[in-house]
């Protein structure tokens, strides 16, 4: 009996030990609990908690509730918090590699924007360590589209329309077609387009219908200009605090989180635009005119994207075009 009792004290110190190790960390996110981003992001907190039992245990924070979009990835890299999710192109102009997945019409496809992913991997892990961060998973949003509260046929249709920016490479759109570029993020865009402070915009149909935008804007043009991507980042000395084992499970876990991730972009691209139509939104591709003027900003940007990204950025298309 008395073997028995020893036995259980010693089980039971071993786990109030185990629980006085335990990490209890935040992870800010800018979208909205239901966007399918925050809920794989949830998905991956609730795999790291049941896997590491209990000693990483991850609390999300969707729409911004913990930090705004604007501010998540300063706070990751200051250690403010252990972990948050940024769009990746919101940051070019800290550095170029990070707008990669951004230029128009580079990377149109799930097929080919999962190889510009790899092909850029690499310079943006060095990018990310550089600021003391570093990279968990990525996924993307579906193809870009333009939203407008005006019929779009040809260019002159658009020309002094207030455009939402979300990175300079939107900005640089708006500019080149004639629009004035505004700097919104997402959680704040229902309230833009119903003030006015925004009257058009490049985005995904993901985020269009997160904000309930029908209820705004009557056209939706689906140009399917680029796929930027998210990133889920750490930071680098809360990383390198945890124990190996930990780190393995949280490994697993976000490659599964990336997979899943991807698979569901895909799946709801479709989705999104059809509930647009049902939404009574106007739905169609981009006229001959617009898609032309779309086109030609992209070539523009993405010689502008080479000169400021220099060798590095000339190596990773290099690698792309040769996957």
């Amino acid at each position: 009996m008395k073997i028995k009792i020893l036995l259980a004290s010693v089980v039971s110190f071993a786990a109030m030990t185990s629980m006085s190790h335990a990490e209890k960390w935040d992870m800010a996110l800018a979208y909205a609990a239901t966007n399918f981003h925050s809920e794989m992001a949830a998905e991956f907190a609730k795999e790291v908690a049941e896997k590491t039992n209990g000693a990483l245990e991850i609390t999300t924070h969707p729409s911004g509730s913990l930090f705004g979009g604007a501010e998540i990835f300063g706070a990751v890299r200051k250690g403010l918090v252990p972990m948050g999710e940024r769009l990746i192109s919101a940051l070019g102009n800290e550095d170029p590699i990070y707008e990669i997945d951004s230029i128009p019409f580079l990377a149109t496809s799930y097929a080919d924007a999962m190889k510009l992913y790899k092909a850029s991997k690499p310079a943006l892990e060095k990018t990310l360590a550089a600021a003391r961060t570093s990279l968990l998973y990525s996924c993307p949003w579906p193809p870009q589209g333009f939203y407008s509260i005006k019929e779009a046929n040809v260019p002159d249709d658009v020309k002094g329309l207030k455009f939402r920016a979300y990175n300079p490479t939107t900005s640089k759109i708006a500019e080149f077609l004639g629009m004035a570029p505004t700097k919104i993020e997402a959680a704040e865009l229902s309230q833009a387009f119903a003030t006015g402070v925004a009257e058009s915009m490049i985005s995904s149909g993901s985020t269009g219908y997160d904000r309930k935008l029908w209820e705004h804007v009557g056209y939706y043009y689906d140009v399917k200009a680029w796929l930027p991507r998210n990133m889920v980042i750490v930071n680098t000395k809360a990383w390198d605090g945890l124990d190996d084992s930990v780190k393995a499970v949280v490994k697993e876990a976000a490659a599964t989180a990336e997979a899943k991730c991807w698979a569901k972009s895909e799946e709801l691209d479709s989705w999104y635009v059809e509930q647009f139509t049902e939404k009574g939104m106007k739905v169609a591709p981009a006229s001959p005119e617009m898609q032309k003027a779309f086109e030609e900003a992209g070539v523009k940007l993405r010689d502008e994207w080479l000169e400021r990204a220099g060798e590095a950025g000339a190596a990773v298309l290099k690698a792309y075009e040769g996957m």
